[in-house]
């Protein structure tokens, strides 16, 4: 299968005078649910679709409870899982607090079996 795209013509921001290009968009193809993974991962296991799926919403909230504590969570072969803030610059260290701080994200980093697959993804124009 392929990782179906469309192209948008867009502008830089940076530099409005430069002429517009055109860019891929990934184009989703649909979505799971945690049930379904939970369904999936049973047929490969001997564990049931319910065990699976009680360890999958678990370790949501231990992921949760980790990222909020500020740790960085491995999930060996799979990747990794860190809170990364922005915010406005100060002009010394000593006049910078938290209230400049404008927001978080979580920044998922994966691991090797994830960079093989990005490595041989085929793509398809729709």
């Amino acid at each position: 299968m392929a990782v179906k795209y469309t192209v948008s013509e867009r502008g830089n921001p940076l530099n409005p005078t430069q002429p517009k290009k055109w860019y891929a968009n990934a184009k989703s193809t649909g979505d799971t649910t945690l049930r379904a993974l939970g369904k999936e991962i049973a047929a490969r296991s001997t564990v049931s679709s319910a065990d699976t799926q009680a360890v999958l919403v678990a370790l949501t909230e231990v992921l949760v409870q980790n990222l909020a504590e500020g740790k960085i969570v491995r999930l060996g072969d799979f990747g990794a899982f860190q809170v990364s803030v922005s915010s406005e610059g100060a002009e010394t260290e000593a006049k910078f607090n938290a209230s400049l701080i404008k927001g978080s994200k979580v920044v998922f980093r994966p691991g090797i079996d994830i960079k093989e697959m990005q490595k041989s993804l085929k793509y398809e124009k729709v």
